[in-house]
């Protein structure tokens, strides 16, 4: 059994790239079920966010399927456009990639909230889905639970922000402060929601777009006005700052409506979402700047931060370490099991005839009989589990191997 997985993330591709690999609820659950029935896969969870998607399956080491190759046959295209954008990790550098992933290492924005959620909604999807398998199950709850402490003892100084921080910040140096403008996000999803709330709490006067069918139940950030999405077009003309953040398969705004709307004065138009939910040709219309989610980068990390990550980096280093006790050792349970019978069945054989010869009713018999098996049973397991932690991971392989030989003859 082996782990692998395969990433395209903002450090390697465009939005355009990233864009033909993002998945849908939907589109995500079609390729689970696809990928889980490959032979040599036992387990699979695919994580897409805006920023990346990667792909995780536990196999035998007997599988050579490309899933570069695979992921493409999904999204219809040709493997030989995309393969350089992709990176692949085998085992411990997998682990190791996961592990900084769920603790916010691996964002744009160190130590930022969202990851780590949606590290585990993956994994719920892939539940749900019956997807995965014993291995990456407890491989992605661990590399959580790992996430949570280091951001529970360690103080990232980017802790709690986001890409909409990031994105303010940016603005921010172009001499574009959001106190006092008028804003609108299209989308109340969980960016959106962010968003909204982050642009409130700086002084903006915030209205959020709703669905018309769910406009009665669902809630938006304290302090903004809502309107159907419908109406956004509009409100377009009245905004200084339009910020999209969907996970729509078509645009919210297309280049032709944003000039049938007539602006008047210059608007900001911000996409945070993958794939894009602005149409780039918005940008040769006038009064119109864009930008999207690969316009907004990570400051130079201070001399704090880095001492910062350090400790987060020694914190997942333990917790790593227990994870490879758990999996090296995985793949024993079924033979320490077969031993166990074993021996069970053993000592039964030599104690049978004392057994019969005891003054018993058959039934008190049968039940001291299951005694003695449960007896054994215990003996060997902490024999053997308490010799699992007394030597070498090669050693307590051979010392399994040759029990198991031992009661093969």
């Amino acid at each position: 059994m082996c782990i692998q997985m395969i990433g395209i993330d903002h450090s390697r591709a465009a939005i355009d790239q990233r864009t033909v690999f993002s998945f849908t609820k939907k589109k995500c659950a079609e390729a689970l079920e696809i990928i889980k029935e490959k032979k040599g896969i036992s387990g699979c969870v695919l994580l897409s966010t805006c920023n990346r998607m990667e792909l995780w399956v536990s196999c035998s080491e007997e599988f050579e399927d490309s899933l570069v190759d695979m992921l493409c046959q999904i999204r219809e295209v040709k493997p030989e456009y995309y393969r350089d954008y992709f990176v692949e990790r085998r085992d411990r550098e997998a682990v190791a990639h996961l592990f900084r992933l769920a603790s916010g290492l691996k964002s744009r924005i160190i130590g930022e909230d969202q990851i780590i959620t949606q590290v585990k909604d993956a994994l719920s999807m892939a539940r749900e889905h019956y997807a995965t398998d014993n291995v990456l199950e407890t491989l992605f709850r661990m590399a959580v639970t790992a996430g949570k402490k280091v951001k529970t003892e360690i103080i990232l100084s980017r802790a709690n922000r986001s890409v909409i921080h990031q994105a303010l910040a940016a603005l921010e140096t172009e001499g574009f402060s959001v106190s006092q403008k008028t804003c609108m996000v299209i989308g109340n999803g969980e960016m959106g929601k962010l968003t909204a709330t982050v642009l409130q709490q700086a002084g903006a006067d915030v209205t959020v777009t709703v669905r018309q069918y769910r406009s009665g139940i669902v809630d938006i950030p304290r302090n903004c006005s809502r309107i159907d999405y419908g109406e956004r077009m509009r409100l377009l003309p009245e905004c200084d700052l339009v910020v999209s953040a969907t996970a729509s398969p078509n645009y919210t705004l297309t280049a032709e409506g944003v000039r049938e709307a007539g602006l008047t004065h210059p608007v900001l138009l911000v996409d945070l979402a993958v794939p894009r939910d602005i149409d780039p040709l918005v940008e040769k219309l006038p009064f119109v700047k864009r930008y999207d989610i690969d316009d907004f980068h990570v400051d130079a990390q201070s001399d704090d931060l880095k001492e910062n990550i350090r400790k987060a980096e020694r914190i997942l280093e333990e917790q790593m370490e227990e994870f490879y006790v758990w999996y090296e050792c995985h793949d024993m349970i079924p033979k320490i099991q077969g031993i166990k019978e074993s021996a069970a069945m053993d000592l039964e054989l030599r104690l049978t005839k004392i057994l019969r010869a005891l003054p018993l009713e058959e039934g008190e018999r049968e039940a001291l009989r299951g005694q003695i098996d449960a007896a054994a049973a215990k003996v060997v397991n902490k024999m053997m589990f308490g010799l699992r932690d007394a030597v070498s991971q090669k050693t307590f392989r051979e010392c399994v191997e040759g029990l198991e030989k031992v009661y093969e003859e």
